[in-house]
């Protein structure tokens, strides 16, 4: 795949998918308690929103499987294997997307019925941004190259506004970076730091 190509619908989606998995993986023993760019929420925790807000997309259309707890308010930690319950959710939302088709006007989603290329897009932009959370928080490589920022870009422009407005999701849109790719735009536009790290880094 082209880094600059973009993706979408069901790609798109186990795309993301596939690189919150990665970098969940590669978090480092010990640092599920360190501060992420979600302020005041730790690895642990953004993590956990994660997982329950890829829950609700799947929920969302099945009418079932709801999650059991507020994303907004998510756990310091799980009781089970991480991974392996990431895993679990992350899979039955790919299948639930799977059987859907294309061209389907509307989708239900916990943002209310959208189109199928912007629902799938919502729940990669979803996990890719937190996939990048948690990257930059643990050291490791960012995981939102241009190709997924320019596949989830769709969702963005469409729901950033809502989510910032009802959710308080994103902090205010920043400037974006003179020069900037479509990742760092990307995250600007969602009121992230494109260069965050963490402090004494």
């Amino acid at each position: 795949m082209s880094a600059t190509s973009n993706v979408e619908g069901i790609e798109l989606l186990t795309l993301s998918h596939d690189r919150l998995r990665a970098v969940v993986a590669g978090v480092p023993e010990g640092a599920w308690s360190v501060p992420t760019p979600c302020s005041e929420w730790t690895v642990a925790q953004v993590l956990n929103h994660a997982r329950l807000d890829q829950q609700a997309y799947g929920a969302a259309v099945t009418g079932t499987g709801w999650p059991e707890a507020d994303a907004f308010h998510p756990a310091d930690a799980l009781d089970v294997d991480v991974t392996a319950e990431l895993d679990k959710v992350l899979a039955g939302v790919a299948d639930v997307y799977a059987g859907l088709p294309a061209d389907a006007e509307e989708v239900a989603t916990p943002l209310g019925p959208l189109p199928f290329r912007v629902a799938a897009a919502a729940a990669a932009m979803d996990a890719a941004v937190h996939a990048w959370d948690i990257a930059v928080a643990t050291g490791q490589a960012s995981p939102l190259d241009d190709a997924l920022a320019g596949g989830v870009r769709l969702a963005a422009d469409r729901l950033a506004d809502h989510l910032r407005d009802a959710f308080g999701v994103f902090a205010a849109a920043r400037e974006v970076p003179e020069g900037a790719g479509r990742a760092e735009a990307l995250l600007a536009f969602l009121g992230r730091d494109p260069h965050w790290a963490p402090a004494g880094a």
